[in-house]
């Protein structure tokens, strides 16, 4: 027995019919993939949220304290090198005013970058000078590194470390400070070449009479929040310095010196082998102490 075949009505609706379940199926499909879609935005969302939380909350961690012997973002030295012992300055916490000199003492504060070409000029012209006064005791130095050509040494971060490295040097051997200081600038690297390695600026610290401490101390960074956040205090004039003139803005670049809180502009002579005096640097301290 044959079927009945269906009338054109009936073909009619058999194929709106077909037409509905396939617009149905296609739905279904659509509505699925949209799903995974949404999803896999949401887990992608989820992650980078994650990270963005992480980077956050790993930059609210609080910096760690500064060196020992550093409460003013700098160590200050006196005769026979000994440098004035002071608590360590808290995280984040504005710097303090080392105790103020006897009054005829002058009071000499410097800002240097240890990759600075400028500073160790300022250093050959005058280092003998400044121990000259320390060993009379007719002046301190108050000396404050700061980081800020970090990105002038091929990505080591030189300023930085060495910076970091001093900070070190200060808070576990104090009284070779000033040794380290001074072999920093004799084996100052070219800025814009990688400069020195961890391991020789522990050489130099030992050699300048520091210990072991200074080792881990180097080689972990110890101090190297302290020296991004002393840096951006000097910048902004956030300085503890006795004396300090009320029209002095803040570092603005290095060396920056202040005699008795007033800052110390040197004349420029095109035709000196250096930009500095020794003898314009002691009549400034010698002005200085006779105005005491």
């Amino acid at each position: 027995m044959n079927a009945q075949r269906p009338d054109r009505n009936q073909a009619r609706e058999l194929a709106r019919e077909k037409a509905r379940e396939m617009r149905l199926k296609g739905s279904a499909r659509e509505k699925r993939n949209r799903f995974f879609i949404q999803l896999s935005l949401g887990v992608t969302a989820l992650t980078v949220i994650g990270v963005l939380a992480t980077v956050i909350l790993s930059g609210l961690q609080p910096a760690g304290p500064g060196p020992l012997n550093m409460q003013s973002d700098g160590i200050k030295i006196g005769a026979g090198n000994v440098a004035v012992q002071t608590p360590a300055l808290e995280a984040d916490a504005s710097p303090v005013a080392t105790p103020a000199n006897a009054e005829d003492v002058v009071e000499i504060a410097l800002w240097v970058d240890y990759l600075c070409p400028i500073c160790r000029q300022f250093e050959e012209a005058n280092s003998a000078a400044i121990a000259e006064l320390l060993s009379l005791g007719a002046a301190t130095i108050e000396i404050h590194p700061i980081a800020i050509l970090t990105n002038r040494s091929q990505g080591t971060q030189y300023s930085l470390r060495a910076a970091n490295a001093a900070g070190c040097v200060a808070n576990n051997y104090p009284n070779s400070f000033l040794d380290f200081h001074n072999a920093l600038y004799k084996n100052q690297p070219e800025e814009g070449t990688e400069g020195l390695t961890d391991d020789q600026l522990i050489e130099l610290a030992t050699s300048a009479g520091a210990g072991p401490e200074v080792e881990s101390c180097i080689n972990d960074g110890t101090f190297k929040d302290w020296v991004k956040s002393s840096t951006e205090r000097a910048i902004s004039g956030d300085i503890a310095i006795n004396n300090l003139d009320k029209k002095f803005p803040g570092v603005t670049g290095t060396p920056t010196v202040l005699i008795n809180g007033k800052q110390f502009n040197p004349s420029y002579d095109p035709a000196a082998p250096l930009p500095f005096s020794s003898e314009e640097f002691l009549r400034a301290v010698v002005a200085a102490a006779g105005a005491q």
